[in-house]
């Protein structure tokens, strides 16, 4: 099911309504759809170069906005909607870990998972179950969904084809050493 998605989303890449597939999809994946917008993002990038920014600020502003939908979703609908989309993607026993983080580490929660592979939906719904200040919310997420766009436009944009063949494979390291960077960056800052 998820292959034939992935296939259809790569056509869709393609063609004229390309900026509103990934502005849907990327309001979806923040709140309850399954496919990242990297998959719609990537393709888009390489077939329009001089728009990586423009696109990835688009992506940003639909991601952000998708993650109130599903702060929402926590903040007043979390036995009805929220506990059963965490259910369908086996993500209860993070959901119990992130929760529990929120009160001491809530921004950084929000700032190192949103920019990371793991379903950004967990993090919203996780930070409106969790209460967490709206402000700081969208900040965070303005902050985690820019830097993991714009690091994709960017490495599209000046690395091309070939960066798009190692996202492909290692967008899971890519991010997690980015996110490894980021907090090494702030723990040097921070103590020494």
């Amino acid at each position: 099911m998820l292959q034939k998605l992935y296939s259809r989303i790569l056509a869709i890449a393609a063609g004229p309504n390309a900026l509103t597939a990934l502005l849907i999809i990327s309001f979806a994946e923040s709140s309850f759809f399954p496919i990242p917008p990297d998959i719609l993002l990537i393709p888009m990038i390489l077939a329009r170069p001089r728009d990586a920014f423009r696109l990835a600020a688009y992506c940003t502003l639909a991601s952000v906005i998708g993650g109130l939908v599903g702060y929402a979703i926590g903040y007043f609908l979390f036995d009805t909607i929220g506990r059963p989309i965490l259910e369908f993607y086996h993500a209860m026993d993070r959901y119990d870990a992130l929760k529990a983080g929120f009160d001491q580490w809530g921004t950084w929660i929000i700032i190192l998972k949103g920019m990371t592979p793991i379903p950004y939906k967990l993090i919203t719904i996780a930070s409106g179950v969790a209460h967490f200040d709206l402000w700081a919310f969208i900040g965070a997420s303005i902050i985690s969904r820019s830097l993991r766009f714009f690091l994709v436009a960017v490495l599209l944009w000046w690395f091309g084809d070939a960066a798009r063949r190692f996202i492909e494979k290692r967008l899971t390291l890519a991010t997690s050493l980015f996110a490894v960077g980021l907090v090494g960056g702030f723990v040097v800052l921070r103590y020494l």
